[in-house]
């Protein structure tokens, strides 16, 4: 009886120890988990949750209306199918250059390793200017995509170059090149070392930054005003459909489209995490 009752406090004390992995929360942690749920409700839930709300306020009538209008349908298949493209193109060309970024050296490395940052520097009203000066009706090179859905493709291509190419870059410079050079001298070859050695550790890093850059080519707006013309049924982008919304006093349709790209980039952002977990997990 005596050795039942000293073991309860032990097992109890055993229940309320806090988790592997998790730390107990005290008075400063508490204060800075505090602030940064504030911090973060200000910015980003708050604000997500008031769009939502406003998008809602006419009913589901409402949101029909708009899903119901060809202008925005036409807008919003344009967005999502160019900005789909642009994360494919994004995951082969920003894998590729950040092999060759960390993988070879040649003169002028680091000056590309600057430039591929541009597009983060610049704001995109001057990237639309960019393009235009160079694909535009003046152009130096004799080619001429202004007002077309390439306009639209290459202006989405150019402000979201960095996000594949960044977040791959610092995993390959931490690989370990050793395990490469022993499946090497194990007799696999190139291909399979890449596909069974080093691939799997880049494929956190190529969803993350395909997730980062299909979330930016939605949502995309100062490249494409001046480059793609933003033409209704042509060239327009759900991003301009909502200024144009708004100009006209219809902020309801604003808020309905503005939900409508904040659902898309969530579920492509969590296929892209569930995608993610079953390739590594086979590998």
């Amino acid at each position: 009886m005596t050795s039942t009752i000293a073991e309860t406090p032990g097992r109890a004390a055993r229940k309320r120890r806090p988790a592997r992995g998790v730390t107990a929360l005290n008075r400063s942690t508490g204060l800075a988990l505090g602030i940064s749920l504030v911090w973060f409700s200000l910015l980003v839930l708050i604000p997500l949750a008031a769009v939502v709300v406003q998008a809602t306020t006419g009913g589901w009538d409402g949101v029909l209306r708009v899903l119901q209008n060809p202008q925005t349908v036409a807008a919003l298949k344009l967005t999502v199918v160019e900005a789909v493209l642009v994360t494919l193109l994004n995951v082969v060309m920003g894998t590729t250059i950040a092999w060759v970024l960390v993988r070879d050296r040649f003169p002028g490395a680091s000056v590309l390793d600057v430039i591929i940052d541009i597009p983060f520097a610049l704001p995109t009203i001057v990237a639309g200017l960019v393009l235009l000066a160079t694909y535009g009706p003046k152009s130096p090179i004799g080619i001429n995509i202004a007002n077309s859905e390439t306009a639209v493709f290459l202006a989405l291509a150019f402000v979201t170059l960095p996000f594949v190419v960044r977040s791959v870059q610092p995993v390959l410079e931490e690989l370990d090149k050793d395990v490469e050079e022993a499946a090497s001298s194990l007799g696999a070859s190139r291909l399979t070392t890449f596909r069974r050695v080093i691939l799997p550790s880049l494929i956190p890093a190529i969803v993350g930054g395909a997730g980062m850059s299909f979330a930016r080519a939605i949502s995309e707006y100062g490249s494409l005003v001046l480059f793609a013309g933003s033409l209704p049924f042509h060239t327009e982008v759900a991003s301009v459909r909502i200024v144009s919304a708004i100009e006209n006093g219809d902020e309801g349709t604003a808020a309905v489209v503005a939900t409508i790209l904040l659902l898309v980039a969530l579920v492509v952002i969590v296929a892209l995490d569930y995608l993610q977990r079953r390739v590594t997990r086979r590998w």
